[in-house]
Protein backbone atom coordinates (compact mmCIF):
# COMPACT_ATOMS: atom_id res chain seq x y z
CA UNK A 1 0.00 0.00 0.00
CA UNK A 2 1.28 3.56 -0.53
CA UNK A 3 0.08 5.81 2.77
CA UNK A 4 0.75 8.90 3.66
CA UNK A 5 1.04 10.28 7.54
CA UNK A 6 -0.12 13.71 7.90
CA UNK A 7 0.64 15.75 11.24
CA UNK A 8 0.77 19.27 12.20
CA UNK A 9 2.45 19.38 15.30
CA UNK A 10 5.80 21.01 15.62
CA UNK A 11 6.59 19.44 18.70
CA UNK A 12 8.47 16.10 19.61
CA UNK A 13 6.99 13.72 22.56
CA UNK A 14 4.87 10.26 22.33
CA UNK A 15 2.36 11.07 19.43
CA UNK A 16 5.17 11.89 16.73
CA UNK A 17 7.33 9.25 18.02
CA UNK A 18 4.76 6.56 17.57
CA UNK A 19 3.96 7.86 13.94
CA UNK A 20 7.57 7.21 12.79
CA UNK A 21 8.04 4.10 14.43
CA UNK A 22 4.82 2.61 13.01
CA UNK A 23 6.01 4.40 9.16
CA UNK A 24 9.39 2.15 9.90
CA UNK A 25 8.11 -0.85 10.65
CA UNK A 26 5.32 -0.92 7.47
CA UNK A 27 8.03 0.33 5.42
CA UNK A 28 10.23 -2.78 6.53
CA UNK A 29 6.75 -4.96 5.42
CA UNK A 30 7.34 -3.83 1.73
CA UNK A 31 4.69 -0.71 2.11
CA UNK A 32 5.44 2.71 0.65
CA UNK A 33 5.32 5.14 3.36
CA UNK A 34 5.91 9.15 3.46
CA UNK A 35 5.16 11.59 6.37
CA UNK A 36 4.20 15.02 5.81
CA UNK A 37 4.89 17.65 8.54
CA UNK A 38 5.86 21.23 8.85
CA UNK A 39 8.99 22.43 7.35
CA UNK A 40 10.36 23.51 10.54
CA UNK A 41 8.66 20.49 12.56
CA UNK A 42 10.97 18.11 15.06
CA UNK A 43 9.57 15.60 12.92
CA UNK A 44 10.57 16.57 9.29
CA UNK A 45 14.70 16.78 11.10
CA UNK A 46 14.17 13.22 13.05
CA UNK A 47 12.65 11.19 10.14
CA UNK A 48 15.37 10.32 8.23
CA UNK A 49 17.09 8.56 11.52
CA UNK A 50 13.75 6.06 11.63
CA UNK A 51 14.30 5.59 7.51
CA UNK A 52 10.83 6.67 6.89
CA UNK A 53 10.53 9.84 3.84
CA UNK A 54 9.22 12.98 4.69
CA UNK A 55 7.61 15.79 2.45
CA UNK A 56 7.28 19.58 4.06
CA UNK A 57 4.45 21.27 3.72
CA UNK A 58 2.43 23.97 5.08
CA UNK A 59 0.12 22.44 7.33
CA UNK A 60 0.63 23.40 10.64
CA UNK A 61 -2.18 25.95 10.20
CA UNK A 62 -5.82 26.03 8.63
CA UNK A 63 -4.67 27.89 6.19
CA UNK A 64 -5.64 28.28 2.08
CA UNK A 65 -1.97 27.48 1.36
CA UNK A 66 -1.39 24.73 3.47
CA UNK A 67 -4.52 23.10 1.70
CA UNK A 68 -3.46 23.75 -1.48
CA UNK A 69 -0.03 22.18 -0.97
CA UNK A 70 -1.48 19.35 0.77
CA UNK A 71 -4.61 19.06 -2.28
CA UNK A 72 -1.65 19.35 -5.01
CA UNK A 73 0.24 16.58 -3.05
CA UNK A 74 -2.70 13.86 -3.02
CA UNK A 75 -3.50 14.52 -6.43
CA UNK A 76 0.05 13.96 -7.93
CA UNK A 77 0.88 11.20 -5.59
CA UNK A 78 -2.45 9.34 -5.14
CA UNK A 79 -1.71 6.96 -2.22
CA UNK A 80 -4.04 4.71 -1.43
CA UNK A 81 -4.39 5.75 2.88
CA UNK A 82 -3.79 9.46 4.15
CA UNK A 83 -3.70 8.70 8.15
CA UNK A 84 -4.22 11.87 9.80
CA UNK A 85 -2.98 13.01 12.98
CA UNK A 86 -3.74 16.07 14.47
CA UNK A 87 -6.17 18.62 14.46
CA UNK A 88 -4.95 21.08 11.24
CA UNK A 89 -3.81 18.08 9.22
CA UNK A 90 -7.24 16.48 9.69
CA UNK A 91 -9.45 19.52 8.45
CA UNK A 92 -6.52 20.22 5.40
CA UNK A 93 -6.89 16.78 4.54
CA UNK A 94 -10.85 16.11 4.81
CA UNK A 95 -11.53 19.35 2.83
CA UNK A 96 -8.83 18.70 0.32
CA UNK A 97 -10.15 14.89 -0.06
CA UNK A 98 -13.98 16.37 -0.53
CA UNK A 99 -12.34 18.25 -3.61
CA UNK A 100 -10.74 15.59 -5.33
CA UNK A 101 -12.12 13.09 -8.22
CA UNK A 102 -11.06 10.41 -6.61
CA UNK A 103 -9.47 10.71 -3.34
CA UNK A 104 -7.75 8.22 -0.85
CA UNK A 105 -9.27 6.89 1.79
CA UNK A 106 -8.54 9.02 5.23
CA UNK A 107 -7.70 6.98 8.37
CA UNK A 108 -7.89 9.49 11.48
CA UNK A 109 -5.65 8.83 15.01
CA UNK A 110 -6.96 10.43 17.97
CA UNK A 111 -3.92 10.53 20.61
CA UNK A 112 -4.97 12.02 23.59
CA UNK A 113 -7.52 11.98 26.04
CA UNK A 114 -8.93 15.91 25.69
CA UNK A 115 -12.74 15.76 25.28
CA UNK A 116 -13.68 16.01 21.48
CA UNK A 117 -16.26 18.79 20.96
CA UNK A 118 -19.78 17.25 19.53
CA UNK A 119 -20.48 20.67 17.25
CA UNK A 120 -21.31 19.32 13.32
CA UNK A 121 -17.88 20.34 11.97
CA UNK A 122 -16.29 17.49 13.90
CA UNK A 123 -18.62 14.92 13.51
CA UNK A 124 -18.16 15.63 9.53
CA UNK A 125 -14.69 15.68 10.51
CA UNK A 126 -14.76 12.49 11.66
CA UNK A 127 -17.47 11.00 9.45
CA UNK A 128 -15.18 11.70 6.17
CA UNK A 129 -12.65 8.82 8.25
CA UNK A 130 -13.12 5.35 6.96
CA UNK A 131 -11.53 4.23 9.84
CA UNK A 132 -10.69 5.98 13.14
CA UNK A 133 -7.94 4.61 15.66
CA UNK A 134 -7.73 5.94 18.81
CA UNK A 135 -4.70 5.26 21.63
CA UNK A 136 -6.81 3.49 24.16
CA UNK A 137 -10.36 1.97 24.58
CA UNK A 138 -11.43 4.79 27.13
CA UNK A 139 -10.63 7.33 23.92
CA UNK A 140 -11.98 5.08 21.98
CA UNK A 141 -15.65 5.39 24.22
CA UNK A 142 -15.55 8.91 24.27
CA UNK A 143 -15.70 9.13 20.85
CA UNK A 144 -18.30 6.64 19.77
CA UNK A 145 -20.49 8.79 22.96
CA UNK A 146 -19.89 12.01 21.78
CA UNK A 147 -20.08 11.43 17.84
CA UNK A 148 -22.07 9.03 17.75
CA UNK A 149 -19.96 7.43 15.11
CA UNK A 150 -20.10 4.17 14.08
CA UNK A 151 -18.53 1.86 16.52
CA UNK A 152 -17.00 -0.75 13.64
CA UNK A 153 -15.22 2.05 12.38
CA UNK A 154 -13.58 3.06 15.52
CA UNK A 155 -10.61 0.88 16.87
CA UNK A 156 -8.21 1.23 19.83
CA UNK A 157 -4.54 0.11 18.69
CA UNK A 158 -2.54 1.29 21.58
CA UNK A 159 1.29 2.12 20.82
CA UNK A 160 3.59 -0.56 20.97
CA UNK A 161 6.98 -0.74 21.83
CA UNK A 162 10.07 -3.26 20.96
CA UNK A 163 10.17 -5.80 23.81
CA UNK A 164 13.85 -6.51 22.81
CA UNK A 165 15.03 -2.82 23.29
CA UNK A 166 13.28 -1.72 26.58
CA UNK A 167 13.94 -4.81 28.98
CA UNK A 168 15.61 -5.13 32.30
CA UNK A 169 19.47 -4.58 32.34
CA UNK A 170 21.97 -4.75 35.21
CA UNK A 171 21.18 -2.00 37.11
CA UNK A 172 24.89 -1.05 38.86
CA UNK A 173 26.39 -1.03 35.26
CA UNK A 174 23.05 0.98 33.58
CA UNK A 175 23.84 3.45 36.25
CA UNK A 176 27.44 3.48 35.90
CA UNK A 177 27.55 3.79 31.96
CA UNK A 178 25.23 6.71 32.23
CA UNK A 179 27.69 8.47 34.82
CA UNK A 180 25.21 7.71 37.82
CA UNK A 181 26.27 6.56 41.67
CA UNK A 182 25.66 3.03 41.39
CA UNK A 183 25.49 3.60 45.68
CA UNK A 184 22.31 5.90 45.33
CA UNK A 185 18.69 4.91 44.25
CA UNK A 186 17.34 6.55 41.38
CA UNK A 187 13.73 8.01 41.24
CA UNK A 188 12.87 8.55 37.58
CA UNK A 189 10.12 10.15 35.26
CA UNK A 190 10.67 9.92 30.69
CA UNK A 191 8.30 12.40 29.18
CA UNK A 192 8.24 15.21 27.51
CA UNK A 193 8.12 18.43 29.57
CA UNK A 194 4.45 19.44 29.02
CA UNK A 195 2.29 20.61 32.42
CA UNK A 196 -0.27 17.78 31.96
CA UNK A 197 2.67 15.36 32.52
CA UNK A 198 2.73 16.24 36.29
CA UNK A 199 5.95 17.36 36.94
CA UNK A 200 5.84 19.65 39.14
CA UNK A 201 3.88 17.63 41.52
CA UNK A 202 6.47 14.94 41.39
CA UNK A 203 9.48 17.48 42.29
CA UNK A 204 6.73 18.50 45.52
CA UNK A 205 6.25 14.90 46.20
CA UNK A 206 10.44 14.11 45.80
CA UNK A 207 11.12 17.63 48.19
CA UNK A 208 8.88 15.71 50.93
CA UNK A 209 11.14 12.61 50.90
CA UNK A 210 13.63 12.31 53.37
CA UNK A 211 15.92 10.23 51.58
CA UNK A 212 19.98 11.57 51.28
CA UNK A 213 20.89 8.56 48.99
CA UNK A 214 17.45 8.83 46.56
CA UNK A 215 18.56 10.81 43.65
CA UNK A 216 15.46 12.30 40.75
CA UNK A 217 16.18 11.61 37.11
CA UNK A 218 13.82 14.25 34.53
CA UNK A 219 14.34 12.58 31.03
CA UNK A 220 12.59 14.76 28.68
CA UNK A 221 12.28 17.87 26.82
CA UNK A 222 9.70 20.39 26.35
CA UNK A 223 8.02 23.79 27.01
CA UNK A 224 7.88 23.26 31.30
CA UNK A 225 11.63 23.03 31.26
CA UNK A 226 11.65 26.88 32.53
CA UNK A 227 9.25 26.06 35.49
CA UNK A 228 10.92 22.93 36.31
CA UNK A 229 14.03 24.39 36.84
CA UNK A 230 12.51 27.50 39.18
CA UNK A 231 10.30 24.70 41.27
CA UNK A 232 13.81 22.64 41.76
CA UNK A 233 15.63 26.13 42.89
CA UNK A 234 12.77 27.09 45.12
CA UNK A 235 12.83 23.86 46.05
CA UNK A 236 16.11 23.44 47.13
CA UNK A 237 16.88 20.50 46.31
CA UNK A 238 19.04 21.46 42.98
CA UNK A 239 22.17 18.89 44.14
CA UNK A 240 19.42 16.15 43.70
CA UNK A 241 18.33 16.26 40.84
CA UNK A 242 19.14 15.60 37.23
CA UNK A 243 17.25 17.27 33.93
CA UNK A 244 18.57 14.91 31.31
CA UNK A 245 17.23 16.56 28.42
CA UNK A 246 15.42 14.93 25.39
CA UNK A 247 17.76 11.17 24.88
CA UNK A 248 17.95 9.26 21.79
CA UNK A 249 18.08 6.34 23.98
CA UNK A 250 15.20 6.36 27.08
CA UNK A 251 15.97 2.66 27.59
CA UNK A 252 19.04 3.14 29.26
CA UNK A 253 17.73 5.73 31.36
CA UNK A 254 15.09 3.39 32.50
CA UNK A 255 17.26 0.27 33.14
CA UNK A 256 19.16 2.93 35.31
CA UNK A 257 16.15 3.90 37.61
CA UNK A 258 15.12 1.99 40.73
CA UNK A 259 11.05 3.53 40.41
CA UNK A 260 9.57 4.71 37.43
CA UNK A 261 6.62 7.73 38.21
CA UNK A 262 4.72 9.24 35.62
CA UNK A 263 2.41 11.35 37.60
CA UNK A 264 -0.16 12.76 34.89
CA UNK A 265 -3.18 14.34 35.34
CA UNK A 266 -5.13 14.77 31.74
CA UNK A 267 -4.73 14.18 27.91
CA UNK A 268 -3.26 10.76 28.45
CA UNK A 269 -3.86 7.93 26.19
CA UNK A 270 -1.93 4.85 26.46
CA UNK A 271 1.79 6.56 27.10
CA UNK A 272 4.47 4.75 26.07
CA UNK A 273 6.40 5.90 28.78
CA UNK A 274 4.76 3.25 30.70
CA UNK A 275 5.17 0.53 28.43
CA UNK A 276 8.72 1.07 28.40
CA UNK A 277 8.87 1.43 32.12
CA UNK A 278 6.98 -1.54 31.92
CA UNK A 279 8.94 -3.78 29.41
CA UNK A 280 12.11 -2.65 31.46
CA UNK A 281 10.56 -4.77 34.72
CA UNK A 282 10.46 -1.53 37.30
CA UNK A 283 8.05 -0.56 39.61
CA UNK A 284 5.36 2.26 38.89
CA UNK A 285 3.67 4.80 40.25
CA UNK A 286 1.31 6.71 37.90
CA UNK A 287 -2.46 8.47 37.78
CA UNK A 288 -6.20 6.58 36.66
CA UNK A 289 -5.75 9.06 33.87
CA UNK A 290 -6.97 8.52 30.50
CA UNK A 291 -5.99 5.11 28.97
CA UNK A 292 -3.25 4.68 31.65
CA UNK A 293 -5.09 2.02 33.37
CA UNK A 294 -5.99 -0.05 29.99
CA UNK A 295 -1.78 -0.76 30.54
CA UNK A 296 -1.26 -1.03 34.46
CA UNK A 297 -3.99 -1.99 37.67
CA UNK A 298 -3.27 -0.95 41.42
CA UNK A 299 -1.89 -3.41 43.41
CA UNK A 300 -1.09 -6.09 40.23
CA UNK A 301 1.14 -4.19 38.13
CA UNK A 302 1.88 -0.38 39.39
CA UNK A 303 1.00 1.53 42.33
CA UNK A 304 -1.72 4.12 41.42
CA UNK A 305 -2.64 7.51 43.06
CA UNK A 306 -5.21 10.60 42.63
CA UNK A 307 -3.29 12.92 40.25
CA UNK A 308 -2.29 16.10 41.71
CA UNK A 309 -1.52 14.60 45.12
CA UNK A 310 2.00 15.31 46.15
CA UNK A 311 1.36 13.59 49.59
CA UNK A 312 -0.18 10.12 47.49
CA UNK A 313 2.42 10.12 45.67
CA UNK A 314 5.15 10.71 47.99
CA UNK A 315 3.58 7.78 49.87
CA UNK A 316 3.78 5.33 46.82
CA UNK A 317 7.45 6.22 45.90
CA UNK A 318 8.01 4.88 49.98
CA UNK A 319 6.07 1.74 49.74
CA UNK A 320 8.24 0.94 46.76
CA UNK A 321 11.80 1.76 47.99
CA UNK A 322 10.90 0.07 51.34
CA UNK A 323 9.50 -3.21 50.01
CA UNK A 324 11.55 -4.71 47.80
CA UNK A 325 9.58 -8.00 47.41
CA UNK A 326 6.73 -5.69 46.14
CA UNK A 327 8.40 -3.50 43.51
CA UNK A 328 9.76 -6.63 42.24
CA UNK A 329 6.70 -8.47 42.17
CA UNK A 330 4.85 -4.96 40.25
CA UNK A 331 8.10 -5.13 37.89
CA UNK A 332 7.95 -8.56 36.92
CA UNK A 333 3.73 -8.77 36.52
CA UNK A 334 4.10 -4.94 34.34
CA UNK A 335 6.93 -6.39 32.15
CA UNK A 336 4.86 -9.64 31.41
CA UNK A 337 1.56 -7.80 30.76
CA UNK A 338 3.47 -5.65 28.09
CA UNK A 339 5.51 -8.14 26.49
CA UNK A 340 2.06 -9.65 26.01
CA UNK A 341 -0.59 -6.74 24.93
CA UNK A 342 1.52 -4.34 23.89
CA UNK A 343 4.76 -5.05 21.82
CA UNK A 344 5.47 -3.34 18.14
CA UNK A 345 4.41 -6.12 16.16
CA UNK A 346 0.93 -6.46 17.46
CA UNK A 347 0.30 -2.18 16.63
CA UNK A 348 1.86 -3.00 13.04
CA UNK A 349 -0.39 -5.82 12.84
CA UNK A 350 -2.88 -4.47 13.70
CA UNK A 351 -2.33 -0.97 11.82
CA UNK A 352 -1.61 -2.88 8.31
CA UNK A 353 -4.82 -5.03 8.57
CA UNK A 354 -6.55 -1.29 9.17
CA UNK A 355 -5.47 0.18 6.30
CA UNK A 356 -5.54 -2.68 3.90
CA UNK A 357 -9.45 -3.15 5.25
CA UNK A 358 -10.62 0.45 4.30
CA UNK A 359 -8.20 0.80 1.46
CA UNK A 360 -10.30 -2.32 -0.45
CA UNK A 361 -13.47 -1.10 0.85
CA UNK A 362 -12.63 2.46 -0.72
CA UNK A 363 -11.90 -0.04 -4.21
Amino acid sequence: MKILHTEASCGWGGQEIRILEESRGLIARGHDVTVACPVHARMTAEAARFGVPVVALPIEFKTLAGFRALRRWLASQAPDVVNTHSSADSWLTGLACATLANPPTIVRTRHISAPVSANPFNRWLYRQAKGVVTTGESLRRHLLDVLELDPARVTSVPTGIDIERFAPADKPAAKLALGLNPAQRHLGIVATLRSWKGHLFLLDAFAQLNRPDLQLLIVGEGPMRGPIEEKVAALGIGGRVTLAGQRSDPEHWLQAMDVFCLPSYANEGVPQAILQAMLCGLPIVTTPVGAILEAVSDGNTALVVPPQDAAALAGAVVRLLDDSVLATRLGDAARRIASADFSREAMLDKMERLFAAVAQKAM
